[in-house]
């Protein structure tokens, strides 16, 4: 089988738009959410806001005019010189696009409803491929001028993990040389009206594993990656999904899904539970969740493997979590951390103890580390990587 490398990476979240600035906040263990009702007109909720600037869009048709195309650009930005290097060596035909979102331009349109609520009349500039899910695909192929395989990818909170994993296989198919993947989802009323709906938003910074934990708080960002054969960077060695179909949001209580998924992962990267030195939990702080993580890290790998969430620096980024939180991992990888758990520290006497990091652990250079991204319906996909020097 092909291997498979993340060969150059770009994210912005709420922890910043560079390397430097995300490690920074992971070692530190602060929260990065603003407290805002923009989303939530008289409810002053925690957000992961991205506040910086973002690039315009050179492209007229309205279509392409969306904060998520923004985004995306932005991160593009950060690594356009390895993008093109790679057009370069591959051709335009044999390099494709895979992006995981949720929202897509929703949020454009939000403000095109509301213009049409008020007038009567659809305002001109309108075009529902704003928010097609697609659409963020199909945009950075346009700005890139590639024409291998471009397709998005919406399966909620997996969203982003499940394009890298379909990268991988377009590489080990022969279909694509190299392919930019990822997930990008920005902020609007819909998600955030959204998950209050289902009474699962703290008001709080969220609190993941303890006792005390009510709820997630939303985010966005893009996490985006030149994913290619060549070994460099941080590889992609395992991926496992599994699809439990318990409930339409709620997990399955037993972890059985979550179990299938990370055992599927360690058999995909031909290595055992005690390889693993850090695990980026799914950890909403919801307690549904938490309570069936718990249950499944400790099924699978015990209380000894050292276990984050980092929801509480980006907030939950839905369709870009998955890709988010597989940046991060390759960052603490290449920099030889882990992510600091940032909570009260009340464990949950009900949930199986793992083992949470209370400290970056600088001094122990981690060598493979596990991503867990667990969506509405069962969806959940693990991810493996490793530093591309380990064997």
């Amino acid at each position: 089988m092909k291997r498979c490398y993340l060969n150059a990476m770009a994210t912005l979240s709420a922890m910043g738009n560079s390397s430097e600035q995300v490690c920074k906040v992971l070692k530190s263990g602060q929260s990065r959410l603003t407290q805002t009702d923009r989303f939530s007109l008289g409810r002053s909720l925690p957000l992961g806001l991205y506040e910086g600037k973002l690039p315009d869009i050179s492209f007229v048709e309205p279509k392409w005019q969306s904060r998520n195309n923004r985004f995306a650009l932005a991160a593009i930005c950060q690594m356009r010189n390895e993008i093109d290097a790679a057009v370069r060596r591959y051709g335009a035909s044999r390099v494709g696009v895979v992006i995981g979102t949720s929202t897509s331009g929703i949020g454009d349109s939000e403000n095109f409803l509301i213009q049409r609520a008020k007038s009567g009349q659809v305002p001109e500039g309108y075009d529902y491929g704003l928010q097609e899910m697609g659409a963020t695909a199909a945009f950075v192929a346009k700005q890139l001028n590639v024409s291998g395989p471009v397709f998005g990818i919406s399966t909620a909170c997996s969203s982003g993990s499940k394009a890298l994993a379909s990268a991988r296989r377009l590489l080990r198919s022969g279909i694509c040389d190299a392919v930019i993947a990822g997930g990008v989802d920005t902020l609007c009323h819909l998600t955030v009206q959204g998950f209050s709906a289902l009474e699962a938003v703290s008001e709080q910074p969220c609190n993941p594993f303890s006792r005390h934990r009510n709820g997630i708080n939303i985010g966005e960002a893009a996490a985006l990656f030149l994913v290619t054969g060549e070994a460099q960077g941080v590889e992609l060695i395992g991926v496992g999904e599994s699809s439990d179909a318990h409930h339409i949001s709620a997990p399955d209580p037993t972890g059985a899904g979550a179990v299938r998924c990370m055992s599927a992962a360690l058999d995909d990267a031909g290595i055992t539970a005690e390889k693993i030195s850090y695990i980026n939990l799914h950890g909403t702080a919801t307690a549904l969740n938490d309570q069936m993580e718990a249950r499944a890290v400790d099924e699978v790998f015990g209380a000894e493997v050292h276990c984050s969430s980092t929801k509480p620096f980006t907030g939950h980024t839905l369709g870009a979590a998955g890709a988010l939180e597989a940046a991060i991992c390759c960052l603490a990888l290449e920099e030889g951390f882990m992510p600091v758990h940032h909570w009260d520290g009340a464990f949950d006497p009900e949930l199986p103890m793992i083992n949470l990091v209370a400290e970056p652990n600088t001094g122990q250079v981690p060598k493979y580390m596990l991503s867990n991204s667990f969506a509405f319906g069962g969806n959940n996909i693990s991810l493996i990587l490793r530093r591309s020097n380990e064997v």
